[in-house]
């Protein structure tokens, strides 16, 4: 396959990504937090991001569980071999921003030590067990982060 049609493929999936985003964005803002769909019942939030690169602001609705007064979130990317980007702005920009139901406050943003991320990450798996499933479909150990209220 050429270059440019991989490409081409490339940028249809990522619109069709940031559209499916964007989606869910309104919905969960029209909804008090809540998302339909294959989202339905699930604890999402909006985690707001600076691009590490591009310094741009970015937003993404994630899973997450509820972990003392922490948020925890997994990068997951369903699985996929690579870290999703708002890890990498996360790293690079740890103080930040994220909605919950009607609510919007500043964060910061720790990724814990292994021992500790393996715990949390099987108090995911036990609320949410697509967390399972994403692990088991990449050799990569997905990160997770915990977002405090500042």
């Amino acid at each position: 396959m050429s270059s440019s049609v991989e490409s081409n493929e490339r940028d249809a999936m990522k619109k069709q990504f940031d559209d499916w985003n964007t989606h869910n964005i309104e919905e969960f803002r029209a909804n008090g937090g809540k998302i339909g769909g294959p989202l339905e019942g699930k604890s999402i939030l909006l985690l707001h991001t600076i691009g590490a690169k591009s310094h741009q602001p970015r937003i993404n609705p994630l899973g997450y569980i509820q972990e003392g007064d922490a948020f925890v979130v997994m990068a997951s990317k369903g699985g996929a071999p690579t870290n999703p980007d708002w890890y990498h702005n996360i790293l690079a920009h740890p103080e930040t921003w994220i909605e919950v139901g009607t609510e919007r406050f500043k964060v910061h943003a720790t990724v814990p030590e292994r021992e500790e991320r393996d715990r949390l990450y099987a108090s995911a798996v036990e609320q949410a067990p697509e967390f399972g499933e994403y692990q088991k479909n990449t050799s990569r150990i997905i990160p997770v982060v915990v977002l405090k209220k500042v």
